[in-house]
């Protein structure tokens, strides 16, 4: 009996396989950060935390798309990263309400809160990371998941900027800043995912083991 790894079907099974775990684990910690910093945020009136915890929500929902497409083809891939593009810019414009928001309606943050709160989810997203990392380069739909996580480290990083600064500056200010400046790094974010997720979808799809025999066949 022919070994099923001649055709590469038992490599591509495993890569999925592989693949499906490692969304699973992070869509768990994502999720669990979304309530966490959610909370914080509110308590400790701070845009920025609530920010962070927008962007644990997006890519909680990113993951488990991903989840859906890691059993699909290149063009459902793109699509879905196409998708998710979409979320991380509409996670962007909810970050620039929330500081419209606290322009007219200014409250001193708690940076004690903030600080703490953004080590745990520093320490969660790290975790993400690393775990991503070895799938960053295997398709579109990996790559744009990567680039989520690689987002929340320098979104957990810029918390911990905003609670030093609000504590140095003894006002809300600070927050706001980095409020805006997370918005930024997420409209960059999500142009550079859907840039790639439509010239995956505008490249010509490759043959099917199919039609080449035919096209051989013919010649």
């Amino acid at each position: 009996m022919a070994d099923c790894c001649d055709d590469k079907a038992c490599a591509l099974d495993t890569l999925r396989e592989r693949q499906s775990g490692t969304l699973r684990v992070v869509l768990g910690i994502n999720a669990f950060m979304f309530v966490v910093e959610g909370a914080a945020g509110l308590l400790a009136s701070s845009t920025a935390l609530l920010s962070d915890s927008l962007d644990n929500f997006g890519d909680a929902v990113t993951y488990a798309l991903s989840l859906y497409a890691v059993s699909q083809g290149p063009r459902v891939k793109a699509r879905v990263a196409l998708v998710k593009g979409g979320l991380i810019l509409v996670a962007a414009l909810a970050v620039i309400a929330q500081v419209a928001w606290r322009l007219v309606h200014p409250a001193m943050p708690m940076f004690e809160a903030m600080s703490g709160v953004a080590f745990v989810a520093l320490a969660a997203n790290g975790t993400c990371l690393a775990l991503l990392r070895k799938h960053r380069q295997e398709d579109v739909n990996m790559s744009s998941v990567y680039e989520c996580s690689r987002n929340d480290i320098a979104s957990n990083l810029t918390v911990l900027a905003a609670a030093g600064g609000v504590w140095l500056a003894g006002a809300g200010w600070p927050d706001l800043v980095v409020g805006i400046a997370l918005a930024i790094l997420l409209s960059r974010s999500a142009i550079r995912v859907i840039g790639r997720a439509r010239r995956e979808i505008a490249a010509p799809a490759a043959p099917t083991p199919a039609a080449r025999k035919v096209t051989i066949v013919r010649r």
